[in-house]
């Protein structure tokens, strides 16, 4: 089987947890470092599955790169290859199928829960095992639309849409399900300045990192079952 090409932006956001998942699974994988400037690929033909991360950018910036990833996304959908996309990889997904990318009514950061939002037959078999609500990590300041033919399947208090699934291959994440202890401390260290005013959707370092392992734990549950779902639909 071919590996999974996972598109990197930022060295601090990593595949995390789901790199864990893949080596289980022992599925191959690549990484392209957009950060240590490694051109994106022409073509996924000689990838399974593509995974996408996140990133403090924005899809709206004007940049070749952006629309070059854009199209990539497009083109990987168009030809039935599994696309998982995180947080700035959801909204590179989302874009790549025509919806739009705006900004969030509040800067979503920290552990706060998510909660399914449909139960009809087109969901994945782990929604039908997910515990509602569930906390896991956000970190974002945008956040995409729903696109046409896709369903919305999470959602949260502080930001409507979560989650999207489109056909049965392509899932798409607001939050970071991918998330480690190690990333939140990093993460809630390098980026301090988002952190320094706390509000009601914005939680403090010391908050972020009380239970993390606790809630870590629990987030990678719903990653497991997440995560093998997608692999499952990869050719093997």
């Amino acid at each position: 089987m071919h590996p999974v090409t996972i598109i990197r932006h930022i060295q601090c956001e990593g595949p995390g947890y789901l790199e864990t998942v893949l080596s289980r699974h022992q599925i191959r994988h690549e990484i392209i470092a957009l950060d240590q400037q490694e051109p994106l690929p022409a073509d996924l033909g000689n990838s399974s599955g593509l995974v996408i991360m996140g990133g403090p950018m924005s899809v709206n910036d004007d940049a070749d790169w952006i629309r070059q990833e854009i199209q990539l996304v497009r083109q990987a959908i168009e030809a039935n290859l599994p696309v998982l996309g995180h947080c700035l990889g959801g909204q590179f997904i989302a874009r790549a199928l025509g919806a739009s990318v705006g900004v969030n009514p509040a800067r979503e950061i920290g552990w706060f829960p998510v909660e399914a939002t449909s139960n009809t037959a087109l969901v994945p078999a782990w929604l039908n095992r997910f515990t509602s609500p569930q906390p896991v990590f956000h970190w974002h300041g945008e956040t995409f639309d729903i696109p046409d033919g896709a369903l919305r399947i999470l959602s949260s208090e502080h930001c409507n849409n979560q989650a999207f699934i489109y056909k049965d291959n392509v899932f798409a994440f607001q939050c970071h399900i991918e998330m480690t202890c190690e990333m939140v401390d990093e993460w809630s260290s390098l980026y301090t300045e988002e952190i320094a005013q706390p509000t009601a959707a914005t939680q403090t370092r010391e908050e972020m990192l009380e239970h993390c392992q606790t809630l870590v734990k629990g987030m990678n549950d719903l990653a497991d079952d997440i995560y093998s779902d997608w692999i499952n639909k990869l050719e093997h």
